[in-house]
């Protein structure tokens, strides 16, 4: 039964090993890193020979970079109770191996003796029992037809940094960024695409992120503004978006990232260039990179069908990431009496989605919010949506932070403190 994993390229992979055998660790497999992180990412059990290497391993060994240390990665460890090994020598590499919660990497050009001796005593450290983490990285996707999803994408960041929480809010849409322009932040200048640029060189670290983030104020949120024009999509490539989501994971405590609808892979028909540019690149990468997806869709008709025809496409590019599906802008007026029960027996029907929450239509806090260019919890903090956008923050994505209030909560105090008035504000009355 294998007990060591290395997915490592050569010629180390082999060199260690032959090292790990002469310290008497006899069960060692070799496994193409490339291969295990497509068929892991894509969320599907590896092949035969993965599988069987994977099989009872106390260990797994991979380069602390965005390409093989992945959140499919990690929880494909996490639920077999594998250990994961990171090695790395660049602060880019701690940086992203502390983001999933593991050790400092080992450096790969340590002597072989001793890089086998490390990676021997780090399988056989004591193991605390995974709890339930808070995902870091939250992509916000819905179908055409605008549901919504900057608004729900800039109520989910807001509402994250409740707590003094450091979230990043980041614009990967490709197609019609528009976080700029909901909050007033000018598009001109760095943004995302020179994060993506950035990440490329291996130049993107958090006195960087900080360089080019625009802070929202009010709430700790740092906003990596979008493309200013559609034309500069090809800058948003798979890679660099990949590498730079991975460093805001190091850099803010949650990221949230708006993306596109389009998730469309087959674009080769109209390229000649195999390795060129994709359209949808940044969307896919997102939705990939991402330890929770929250798919919004609109409480109409048309929001639903057009739900229910591009759900197949994002749970393939999810793969096993968990996914929450927000109906916003519920209201009765387009789908009758019992607008709740209607929608949440059509999607379990056709897409078995058993588990829904709603945010309510607020047409006067997101005007308002709109015409301020800030977010609706700033100007309408009393607005039901950012009620319900509260509820599925504290029970989807992390808990109540200390001190928090939950809008029940509120209530009910106030209702208790008019049922039962202080005698000094009852004098001060009179």
């Amino acid at each position: 039964m294998t007990r060591i994993v290395l997915a490592l390229g050569q010629p180390l992979a082999s060199a260690l090993a032959a090292e790990l055998a002469l310290e008497g660790a006899s069960e060692i497999a070799l496994v193409e890193p490339g291969h295990l992180s497509a068929t892991v990412a894509a969320g599907r059990d590896p092949d035969e020979s993965a599988a069987a290497a994977l099989a009872g391993a106390a260990a797994l060994v991979v380069h602390a970079s965005p390409e093989t240390l992945t959140a499919p990665a990690v929880a494909y460890a996490d639920r077999h109770g594998i250990r994961m090994v990171p090695l790395g020598a660049d602060a880019a590499a701690g940086r992203l191996a502390a983001a999933f919660g593991l050790a400092v990497p080992l450096a790969p050009t340590l002597p072989l003796r001793d890089l086998a001796r490390a990676v021997l005593s780090a399988r056989t450290a004591a193991v605390p029992a995974p709890g339930p983490a808070a995902p870091r990285t939250i992509a916000v996707w819905g179908p055409h037809g605008a549901p919504g999803r900057t608004t729900v994408a800039i109520s989910v960041a807001t509402e994250l940094a409740r707590g003094g929480r450091h979230v990043a809010l980041v614009d990967a849409d490709s197609h019609a960024p528009a976080i700029a322009l909901s909050l007033g932040l000018p598009d001109e200048g760095p943004g995302f695409a020179v994060a993506c640029r950035q990440a490329e060189r291996g130049a993107l670290d958090e006195a960087e992120l900080q360089r080019i983030s625009l802070p929202l104020g009010g709430v700790d949120v740092d906003v990596l503004v979008g493309i200013n024009r559609p034309a500069r999509w090809p800058e948003l490539s798979a890679a660099r978006v990949t590498r730079a989501l991975a460093e805001c994971a190091g850099w803010a405590t949650h990221t949230v990232v708006d993306t596109a609808a389009s998730l469309e892979q087959d674009e080769e028909i109209v390229s000649d260039i195999l390795s060129g540019p994709r359209r949808n690149a940044a969307t896919l990468a997102a939705v990939a990179s991402a330890d929770r997806v929250v798919a919004v869709l609109s409480a109409d008709p048309v929001g639903v069908a057009r739900f229910l025809r591009a759900y197949p496409d994002l749970r393939a590019a999810a793969g096993r990431t968990p996914v929450t599906v927000v109906v916003n802008r519920l209201r009765a007026g387009t789908v009758g009496l019992d607008a709740r029960g209607q929608i949440r027996r059509t999607l379990e029907r056709y897409a078995d989605i058993r588990d829904v929450w709603f945010l309510p239509e607020d047409r006067r806090g997101t005007d308002a919010a709109m015409l301020a260019a800030r977010p609706v919890a700033e100007v309408a903090p009393r607005s039901a949506l950012v009620a319900a956008v509260r509820r599925v923050v504290g029970a989807e994505l992390v808990p109540p932070a200390p001190g928090d209030i939950l809008p029940s909560t509120r209530r009910a105090r106030r209702r208790e403190s008019r049922r039962t008035p202080a005698p000094r504000a009852a004098s001060a009355d009179v």
